[in-house]
């Protein structure tokens, strides 16, 4: 892992090079410049810890007003340095967010213990940052099956190693999971995991997204630009899709994964990085190899260990599990509660489910918003699953579908309503007691509600 950096910010060069000098023998990295207009855009090029600004800077932008700058491009800490402000400067450097304020002439033994204070401080406000998005990400595995309980053991094993790690499973079956749940278990779980989704990024901007660019290097780089590689420095970078990267990315991208270096978009200068590899695909990378759209040595270098996300179809056990959880994390979105009985579970047990546990989280999703009911049944499902309602084959025809195919929400739940009461009637030959008393409503809000929906005159 890299030195922390400190980025020096003051005009006279006796006070650059004497800090310069004490921190590079505490230890630390250390860039000085005269001004704010030459510090600030560094905060963007380069990954600076802390910044020691001089609150007097010339004739230049001044440190209370670059130290509002600073604070607009990144939270991290700025200690103010001053050889003639006033209390009444320390506290508006303070409102400003600055972590803190030392006078000159400097105390090195004081500014050193200002700068650990900071940089623990900072490391802090890391951590629990993390713990807040960790509270509020799922990143716990459900279910019970032997299949998932063999991915739990395998992610328990490796999580803890600096291995790489390569994640194979069919659109929606879990893959981001697996590696959230990874990086939480790893040594690097005190540090955000760094995300890269391969198949989302335009083939042109891919290796600026990896790799950073430099102001001008093409048509609307206007600044400089620093890449995921290194935003995951001594930490994990999740690369998704992996297999729907060029190859022409994949050649530069094996070439950094092996030495752990690379240069900017349009620049010169080598850039060092510690980075741990996880990636993930849906697709056979052996037959991609076969067809020459993915690397060999590339497959290689990231299979390191591989794993395999079952398919929701192959651990058909946990569905009431699941059902259970997406219900739960709807509702604490502020969607009403529902339940499910036996029949319910049958039936989404009996489903094939193609898109595996998202397409079981987008159909629950609609139940909680659609259903107008608060016990989900086995008619329900097979009429959202739009499945046979009889033993005899009958399925739903093509304008029963109209709550997916409505404009709003007002009009998708008014459009749905009327179709399933209609249903709901038609099933208890026209009695409107009966139906009610069959959907758990009041006979008299029913026959309202038939009317308003001109189901009866």
């Amino acid at each position: 892992m890299s030195r922390n950096q400190i980025l020096v910010i003051d005009d006279e060069v006796s006070i650059q090079e004497s800090l310069k000098g004490i921190l590079e023998d505490e230890g630390f990295s250390a860039l000085t410049v005269s001004s704010a207009e030459e510090g600030i855009p560094l905060i963007e090029e380069e990954k600076i810890h802390l910044v020691l600004l001089d609150i007097w800077l010339g004739d230049t932008m001044d440190g209370i007003t670059a130290l509002g700058e600073i604070k607009k491009l990144n939270d991290i800490p700025v200690i103010m340095i001053s050889g003639h402000a006033s209390v009444e400067t320390a506290v508006k450097a303070t409102r400003k967010g600055a972590y803190d304020f030392i006078e000159k002439p400097l105390s090195y033994d004081k500014v050193i213990l200002a700068i650990r204070n900071g940089l623990r401080f900072a490391q802090l406000e890391q951590e629990n940052r993390l713990l807040r998005e960790h509270s509020l990400k799922k990143t716990r595995l459900t279910g019970t099956s032997q299949v998932i309980n063999s991915l739990r053991a395998q992610i328990e094993m490796v999580a803890p190693t600096d291995a790489w790690v390569l994640i194979r499973g069919e659109h929606g079956t879990g893959k981001e999971l697996v590696a959230q749940a990874i990086h939480g278990l790893s040594n690097s779980s005190d540090r955000p995991m760094v995300e890269v989704n391969c198949a989302a990024i335009p083939e042109e901007l891919i290796e600026s997204e990896l790799f950073g660019h430099e102001k001008g290097s093409f048509t609307g780089a206007n600044s400089n630009k620093r890449g995921k590689f290194d935003l995951a420095d001594g930490g994990i970078l999740f690369l998704d899709e992996i297999g729907d990267m060029s190859l022409k990315t994949q050649a530069k991208t094996l070439r950094i994964l092996q030495e752990q270096k690379f240069e900017r978009v349009g620049g010169s200068k080598t850039i060092s990085v510690n980075v741990r590899v996880l990636a993930a695909t849906n697709k056979n990378l052996e037959e991609e190899m076969h067809k020459g759209t993915f690397r060999a040595d590339l497959f290689y270098r990231l299979n390191v260990v591989p794993i395999h996300v079952p398919l929701l179809r192959e651990r058909i056990e946990d569905i009431p599990l699941l059902v259970d959880d997406l219900m739960d994390s709807l509702s604490e979105k502020g969607l009403a509660k529902k339940s499910f009985d036996d029949n319910a579970y049958s039936e989404m047990m009996r489903h094939d489910w193609p898109g595996n546990v998202r397409e079981l989280q987008n159909f629950i999703e609609r139940l909680a918003i659609m259903c107008p009911d608060q016990i989900i049944s086995g008619h329900h499902i097979r009429l959202f699953l739009n499945t046979p309602l009889t033993g005899g084959g009958e399925t739903l025809k093509d304008d029963m579908r109209i709550p997916y195919r409505a404009g709003d929400f007002k009009e998708a739940k008014r459009s749905f309503e009327r179709e399933y009461l209609r249903i709901k009637l038609e099933e208890n030959d026209g009695n409107i007691s009966k139906t009610a008393e069959d959907i758990g409503l009041e006979r008299s809000h029913l026959h309202k509600k038939l009317k308003s929906l001109k189901l009866i005159q």
